[in-house]
């Protein structure tokens, strides 16, 4: 992997949905992932502990406290890190402007580009209405979600003993739902509203796990997908420019497995 992947260093970068305290997050993923990707201004733009797990049922392993403390040291050696919360752990928006250990919160945030343009960025949960309206409903959609990423892992195991590829049965289940009441559709239009009325060029946002950069009537929707199936994020360049990296198909491509953690104990959490 060394001799493969190069280090890289980027104006800011945008990482979202990472589930910290889920059995599904791919903390190993994600810690080799920012070994490789320095940033000057690092944006966490929601759901990055998974508070409802948690409450649920506590799982805390190495590998959540080796992406805290990396995140951590990247703010004592001078990175900005600005923490946005968003429903999953939506304890820390009783904490606005305050830094913990470097790391700022924020409800929301205006980025500018290198290149001039402004960037609304938020979670944005607040424009899911199954989320603002039906609390009840989002928890048992949270748990079949659960149901499937264990399904998901029985799958792949089987499929990798047949040699066949890997195929998310979580995402493709999670996007026939949302597909079937045109969600995805209807959240970005919302969301790109909401950058309109801020007076903005762009949105960067998170919360439905669908990656995607895309224009919406003149507003350029970017959403960073999410660190559960698909380990993706979103970087600017020094030249203003966004780019999408998706960790998780240039570690399936290459075969990459995860570095060992800094403190040797991290282990591979497989969605």
């Amino acid at each position: 992997m060394t001799g493969a992947i190069e280090a890289k260093h980027f104006r800011t970068l945008f990482i979202s949905d990472v589930h910290l305290g889920s059995k599904a997050a791919r903390t190993d993923f994600l810690l080799d992932f920012l070994r490789y990707h320095e940033a000057d201004t690092i944006f966490l733009v929601g759901d990055i502990i998974d508070g409802w797990r948690l409450k649920r049922n506590w799982y805390w392993p190495q590998g959540c406290n080796d992406v805290v403390q990396k995140l951590l040291r990247k703010a004592r050696k001078g990175t900005r890190i600005v923490y946005i919360p968003g429903n999953h752990d939506e304890f820390l928006r009783s904490f606005p402007g305050t830094h913990f250990g470097g790391i700022e919160v924020a409800e929301r945030a205006i980025h500018e580009m290198a290149d001039g343009k402004k960037y609304l960025v938020l979670h944005g949960d607040e424009f899911d209405v199954v989320v603002r309206n039906a609390r009840l409903l989002a928890y048992l959609g949270d748990w079949a979600y659960d149901a499937a990423i264990a399904i998901n892992v029985v799958l792949a195991a089987v499929r990798r003993r047949l040699g066949m590829p890997y195929w998310s049965f979580s995402a493709w289940a999670k996007l026939q739902v949302k597909h079937a009441v045109n969600f995805i559709g209807e959240f970005q239009r919302v969301v790109a509203d909401e950058a309109r009325r801020n007076n903005v060029e762009g949105v960067i946002c998170g919360h439905i796990h669908h990656a995607v950069m895309e224009d919406i009537d003149g507003i350029h929707y970017v959403n960073t997908g999410d660190w559960v199936e698909s380990c993706t994020a979103i970087v600017e360049n020094f030249d203003g420019t966004l780019e999408m990296i998706t960790w998780g198909q240039i570690s399936a491509t290459a075969e990459i497995t995860a570095l060992p953690t800094a403190s040797g104990l991290g282990s591979m959490q497989a969605a």
